[in-house]
């Protein structure tokens, strides 16, 4: 079986692969977040795509013959803006008031880089915030929850309280759709 290398430096994404049972190493992509791509489900994929190359990269030999590289990126579609990570408190409340009442999608895009063949996916949650006040939001902010998160939440956090709930993977809005990252992995027998 080939070594399976987490390109993120994200606990959440090692947490959900330790809990679906399997053993990683991380190397963190150094790689620039950028996309051509607007449509958000195209956008992740394309960015997971990055992370992984930018990995691949960085190593060589054998341990890249038998590796199996996954990148992820997360972010937030709400009111057709694309939401990633908030660059300072402002930004988080601008993106929590956005948020604040509304249902809005949570797209996670995955690749997996193994030698010469490539496999890219993505996965939508809807996610149904209820409306708070503002108070509520910079008490949220001052957790120092929501700076590292796209959308400015973490649904497994402090924010649970405002969710009024989802349609799909829970764990994509965590920022990893295990159960898709699973099957494709067993699909293309590197499980």
């Amino acid at each position: 079986m080939p070594q399976l290398i987490l390109a993120s430096g994200s606990p959440r994404r090692r947490e959900l692969l330790q809990q679906i049972g399997l053993s990683f190493e991380v190397i963190t992509s150094n790689a620039e977040e950028r996309a051509i791509n607007s449509d958000p489900g195209e956008m992740v994929k394309e960015l997971s795509a990055c992370k992984a190359r930018a990995v691949s990269g960085m190593i060589d030999g054998e341990k890249k013959e038998r590796s199996v590289i996954i990148g992820a990126d997360t972010v937030v579609y709400a009111n057709g803006q694309v939401l990633g990570k908030p660059k300072d408190e402002e930004d988080a409340f601008r993106m929590l008031r956005m948020l604040s009442g509304r249902q809005h999608y949570v797209y996670t895009g995955v690749t997996l880089l193994h030698g010469n063949e490539e496999v890219s996916f993505s996965e939508r949650t809807s996610v149904t915030v209820s409306a708070m006040e503002d108070e509520e939001i910079w008490r949220y902010i001052r957790t120092g929850e929501p700076m590292d998160k796209a959308g400015a939440y973490g649904i497994q956090g402090a924010f649970a309280a405002y969710v009024e709930g989802i349609s799909g993977d829970y764990s994509n809005v965590v920022g990893l759709p295990a159960a898709s990252l699973y099957k494709a992995l067993k699909k293309h027998g590197w499980l």
